[in-house]
């Protein structure tokens, strides 16, 4: 599978006592410096799931990126189709986690998408490709068709981004999307209603699957008018950071083996639910394989 969007040099912080506020300072117990950014987690989590993943990207030559390039280095993950390009960093997130609660800050670099793009697409193992954010579409509004066209199938996390969450052309610009995978948060600003059921009936009728995440509630799904709703696990949180891209890597790979919509849904809660034990995205692939 493909997995295609940005890399961010993370910055954790874990272990405050409050969240900062204006003129005051707070100080962390904990800083983790590793990668994020959707493409790289939900990539990095199907491929230490044994899953073999491309990740289609640009990454900067900068010297905060460069002291991180080490990382990229994750089971199972191919970097074939990796740009490295110094307009595309430094890209950076500060993320503060408290408790399950997290802020980020973020600094986006150049646009998102590879001068490998095409070669991705044509690559003969791409089975499917998944869009870690809607940005991307954004700046390439022909790619689903694009893909679609190659008789590969297509994953979408919308990502939270204040202003394109309410494209009015987002549901034009994701035909063809075979699974939405948004957050309760991201539904209830497409669909204009907070209810999960309410915001999972909307988004049906525009997507054929959509597994909707709701973070310590759990999940739901909705497919072939049937709805299917899954518990969380009860595990202790360390940083939420990565869970929804986490999330998505083990619904993918379930339902690209073919697993029925529960099961997907239940290997999707387990993959969520193992990266939360642990601050940054990527958690160690014995504990994924669990």
């Amino acid at each position: 599978m493909l997995s295609l969007g940005r890399i961010y040099c993370d910055l954790v912080f874990t272990g405050l006592a409050s969240m900062p506020r204006l003129g005051r300072e707070v100080f962390a117990e904990g800083l983790t410096p590793t990668l994020g950014g959707g493409a790289f987690i939900t990539a990095a989590h199907c491929g230490a799931l044994g899953r073999k993943a491309a990740l289609v990207a640009r990454f900067g030559t900068d010297p905060l990126s460069l002291t991180l390039e080490d990382r990229l280095t994750q089971p199972g993950l191919d970097l074939a189709f990796l740009e490295r390009n110094p307009q595309a960093g430094p890209q950076v997130t500060v993320v503060m986690a408290h408790g399950e609660e997290r802020a980020f800050l973020s600094r986006r670099a150049g646009h998102a998408l590879p001068a490998t793009l095409g070669a991705a697409l044509d690559w003969s193992e791409a089975c499917h490709l998944h869009i870690a954010e809607y940005a991307t579409l954004n700046e390439h509004p022909g790619l689903i068709a694009e893909a679609k066209g190659r008789g590969i199938t297509v994953s979408l996390d919308p990502s939270w981004d204040e202003t394109l969450i309410r494209d009015p052309r987002f549901f034009e610009r994701t035909a063809g999307v075979d699974i939405f995978l948004p957050n309760l948060e991201e539904a209830a600003a497409l669909t204009g209603s907070e209810a999960p059921e309410a915001c999972l009936s909307t988004l049906a009728a525009h997507f054929p699957l959509v597994a909707l995440k709701l973070g310590p509630q759990g999940a739901m799904l909705a497919h072939q008018g049937r709805v299917f709703i899954q518990p969380a696990l009860a595990i202790a949180v360390v940083d939420t950071t990565g869970a929804g891209d986490a999330f998505n890597a083990g619904f993918i790979d379930a339902w690209l083996d073919g697993s029925t919509p529960e099961t997907a849904l239940s290997a999707a809660i387990a993959c969520g639910s193992h990266s939360v034990q642990h601050a940054g995205g990527i958690y160690p692939t014995s504990a994924l394989a669990s």
